[in-house]
């Protein structure tokens, strides 16, 4: 993928390895930003756009997790996050805080670069052209399928890149369930437990945006034996 309109915020307190992937993602085609620790992320993310951050979650002062947390609150940028913990609840932990993806260190670049490539495929195009919109409406939440956003009142409700596309596929088969399986596939993740306990944990995140309860969905939907099922009005 040789994208140069693609800005990419490194932020990692290690130099070595900043400096190494800020040259290997620029010969790939990116246009990449480096910070040293979180809040030198802020002050980047105060003045510039980026569309994916690629985040160490061990970094002195505030890490990588509580970042992530606090950026979710008001930003719906991919975020990857690198850990060295490779243990699969360290890896919920982050999906939980908001990341879209994880990557255990060690790694090799070219894993990185597929990584990254795989959430950006995630992100929906803006339409072009002004279309009649499509709304499915989840009681006071209404969803906007073709520009892929999702309004309550007046307020847009903020999505993640992984979000996105899970209400992408659930609106294209509303009242249909679809397998996890299916949709580790769909969202271009490797096949294994450990990625369909990954889609379980976004789909609670998707939840508490949706759902008035969301410990007893009316909207999203568990079908036992058969995965998830969105049920708008």
């Amino acid at each position: 993928m040789m994208d140069f309109d693609t800005h990419l915020l490194i932020v990692d307190d290690d130099e070595r390895i900043r400096t190494l992937l800020q040259k290997f993602l620029m010969r790939n085609g990116f246009l990449v930003t480096s910070a040293r620790d979180a809040a030198h992320a802020r002050r980047v993310l105060s003045g510039l756009d980026f569309d994916l951050i690629v985040m160490d979650v061990m970094m002195p002062g505030e890490d990588g997790l509580s970042l992530c947390r606090s950026l979710r609150e008001t930003l719906a940028t991919p975020i990857l996050l690198l850990t060295a913990k490779g243990e699969t609840d360290a890896r919920i932990e982050g999906l939980e805080a908001g990341a879209d993806d994880y990557l255990p260190k060690p790694f090799e670049p070219k894993e990185l670069l597929l990584r990254i490539n795989a959430i950006l495929r995630r992100v929906p195009d803006t339409p072009a052209e002004e279309a009649q919109p499509k709304i499915l409406t989840l009681g006071p939440i209404r969803y906007d399928m073709e520009r892929g956003e999702m309004w309550q009142g007046e307020d847009l409700v903020r999505l993640t890149a992984t979000e996105m596309q899970l209400m992408k596929l659930f609106s294209a088969k509303p009242g249909e369930a679809i397998s996890r399986a299916q949709l580790v596939e769909d969202l271009g993740r490797d096949r294994g437990q450990a990625q369909e306990r990954a889609v379980d944990v976004q789909i609670t995140r998707l939840r508490r945006k949706i759902e008035v309860n969301p410990k007893q969905p009316r909207y999203l939907q568990t079908v036992r034996g058969a995965g998830y099922m969105l049920a708008p009005d």
